[in-house]
């Protein structure tokens, strides 16, 4: 310590500050601190405690800090620091760089033209406008001159990250050498100080869909889903004890998150389809068509190397047991399965995006593992730059026959530059035909903004997963491991065409949120769901069949001449899809008749799609409700090795306990 202020003292001489220059300065450097907490596009609270506890908390740990041998170390050269940068203009202190103005335009952020298609890393933006703020903000630079750099060559382990951080760098270099202190920093001399916002959820949904009158509207086009993440924010909603948004029920993905028991696929082709026709559980008067389509399996010998790179988020909001915590020990569980052939990097953003992880063997564990276990949450978020710097280190990994991923693991509340969001679509896009998919894993509530991560996920054609327990981690990143990884067909669509002779009415139970227009079948311009190996994939349709007492429509007077009745064809199925790299699709279609049989596996969907329903508050499943859910779905669970159909009944039970509250 000794020689610590021995240098301090020789740096200072005799030199005096001048009281107004101080003040203003610790003003700014105030200003400072607390601009670089949290978002500064997006204000968060820690939900794990209330204000005043946080404060004491942030108390304790500052004392733990600052009482130890490196913190008064750091804080004795912080009071250094001080004195340098408030020393009367024109006194020399070991040749320190003069001050420079900030202008506005450097303040300004960085941001592509509308339209441009181009996204650029994010440049510090200054504060939006907000109450008690200014608009000509003034900022000065401060000049960090050597005497404090000397004086902070101590040990970097001593050195309180909090400390550094708080002079402006939001990642300092800790590789032995003295840390460095010669970045400038932009004080902004009147930020406001703001509390963290909370309760900002948004999940993307459409309305049910309608039903459709068959002689008018034949023909239903839509894209797959294998998304499961809307069946996950389900449950984590009833295990919390309310009833979940009505926008966070995605039937299909509900229906989607149980494997079922499908023919495999034989031949050349990727999947098989198949169909299966039952009586409705809710309307004695209509049934339920299932499209069911298997994947090609692929095994852990036999697939490509894999190239993946952790896009973290580390913001300060990801500082939850079940948010950055909670990631660590999925991406453990994930490592596991990976092979000695795949690569490993790790990307995160918090204040600016930053490679923590070079390329590295998967084989290497013990360097990947310790590089994620020194992720910390704190600071603000750039989701933007994290992006660009994901897909940069990805283009580096990249060889042919390989699989290139970004798997961007968030809880959602991040700022990605959706000022433009034809900008961001192109830019995903150009990333997914060059070859690097992407795909989203959403930890933790109360900020979780469904609506972006799916958008992401579908335009790089990934997987958008939820993740609430480490289960459910085991279950998507290790269980079903080569379907979130490794697609066998691209741009999946399908299309059925009801026969008007046999049913009156149909409706597509989910799949809002995937609708095609009926000329976008035929165009492979059209992007659409991904299918990945040994992926399944699950539709549901009501139908009415002509002359049943459920029909809800009356007969036109002036109606087209009747279709053949001597078809016993009920409908018409059509699927397109492209192979992995390939532009022009290849197609399937097949006769759906009456000698579709029922089993246990439809009926067990079909309850699903009853249980989302009561969930949303269609209207289509009349006075058939809960108990009735439970009842089917008890009967009809059939081989559970995981145990999913049976926690599926506890939540039935439990939603039909919070409905009645």
């Amino acid at each position: 310590m000794s020689d610590y202020i021995e240098k301090l003292r020789a740096a200072l001489g005799e030199v005096l500050p001048d009281p107004k220059r101080k003040a203003e300065t610790l003003a700014g450097a105030m200003a400072a601190f607390d601009a670089h907490q949290g978002s500064g596009t997006s204000t968060r609270l820690n939900p794990t405690r209330r204000p005043l506890g946080w404060i004491l908390d942030g108390v304790r740990t500052m004392t733990d800090i600052l009482t130890s041998r490196g913190g008064l170390a750091a804080t004795t050269a912080l009071a250094a620091l001080a004195l340098i940068v408030i020393s009367p203009v024109g006194r020399d202190l070991r040749n320190p760089p003069a001050s420079l103005e900030v202008t506005e335009a450097e303040l300004s952020p960085t941001r592509p033209e509308p339209g441009s298609g181009d996204l650029v890393a994010a440049s510090p933006v200054a504060p939006r406008d907000r109450p008690g703020a200014s608009s000509t903000a003034q900022t000065r630079r401060l000049a960090v001159g050597e005497a404090a750099e000397e004086a902070f060559s101590v040990a970097p382990s001593t050195v309180p990250s909090a400390v550094v951080g708080a002079l402006g760098q939001n990642q300092p270099a800790m590789d032995g050498s003295r840390t460095a202190l010669r970045e400038r920093i932009a004080v902004p001399l009147d930020a406001p100080i703001l509390l963290p916002e909370r309760g900002t959820e948004a999940f993307a949904n459409e309305p049910p869909s309608a039903l459709k009158i068959t002689a008018d509207d034949p023909v239903v086009t839509f894209s797959v889903d294998v998304d499961t993440a809307s069946y996950s924010v389900v449950r984590s909603s009833l295990l919390a004890g309310f009833l979940p948004p009505v926008g966070a029920v995605r039937i299909e993905e509900m229906v989607n998150y149980f494997p079922y028991a499908y023919p495999v696929p034989e031949g050349p082709r990727p999947f098989a389809p198949s169909v299966a026709l039952l009586q409705t559980p809710w309307n004695d008067g209509t049934r339920v068509l299932q499209v069911a389509i298997q994947g090609a399996a692929s095994s852990r010998e036999n697939r490509p190397p894999l190239n993946l790179v952790f896009l973290i988020d580390t913001s300060g909001s990801m500082h939850d047991p079940n948010k950055l915590p909670l990631l660590k020990q999925s991406f453990r569980l994930m490592l596991g399965q990976l092979r000695p052939e795949d690569d490993v990097s790790i990307v995160t953003y918090a204040g600016s995006a930053g490679e923590v992880l070079a390329p590295t063997p998967a084989s290497e564990r013990a360097e990947i593992l310790s590089a994620l276990d020194r992720l910390e949450a704190g600071g603000s978020t750039a989701g933007q730059a994290g992006l660009v710097q994901a897909y940069d280190t990805a283009a580096t990994m990249a060889a042919d026959g390989e699989v290139n991923r970004v798997i961007l693991a968030t809880d959602g509340d991040f700022n990605i530059g959706l000022s433009d969001p034809a900008a961001l679509e192109a830019f995903i896009a150009r990333q997914r035909d060059a070859g690097t998919y992407l795909s989203v894993l959403g930890f933790g509530r109360g900020n979780l903004d469904d609506a972006t991560m799916q958008a992401l996920a579908q335009n790089g054609n990934g997987q958008a997963a939820y993740i609430d327990t480490l289960s459910e981690a085991q279950k998507v990143l290790v269980d079903q491991l080569s379907g979130a990884l490794f697609p066998i067909a691209n741009d999946v669509k399908i299309q059925i065409e009801f026969n008007p002779a046999r049913i009156a009415e149909y409706r597509l139970i989910g799949y809002e949120t995937r609708a095609l227009a009926q000329t976008d079948f035929n165009d492979d311009r059209i992007d659409a769901g991904d299918v990945g190996a040994g992926h399944q994939v699950t539709a549901l349709f009501e139908v009415t069949p002509v002359g049943s007492d459920a029909v809800l429509s009356d007969p036109l007077r002036y109606g087209v001449a009747d279709a053949s009745t001597e078809s016993d064809e009920l409908a018409f199925l059509r699927l397109r899809y492209k192979r992995p790299g390939e532009d022009q699709s290849e197609l399937i279609e097949m006769p759906i008749t009456d000698a579709a049989t029922t089993n246990d596996e439809a009926r067990f969907a079909a309850v699903i799609a009853g249980f989302g329903s009561l969930l949303r508050g269609v209207d289509y499943t009349g006075d058939w409700g809960f108990e009735e859910a439970i009842a089917l779905a008890t009967e009809v669970k059939g081989d559970d090795p995981y145990g999913y159909r049976a926690e599926a009944i506890t939540l039935m039970r439990l939603a039909r306990t919070l409905s009645t509250r």
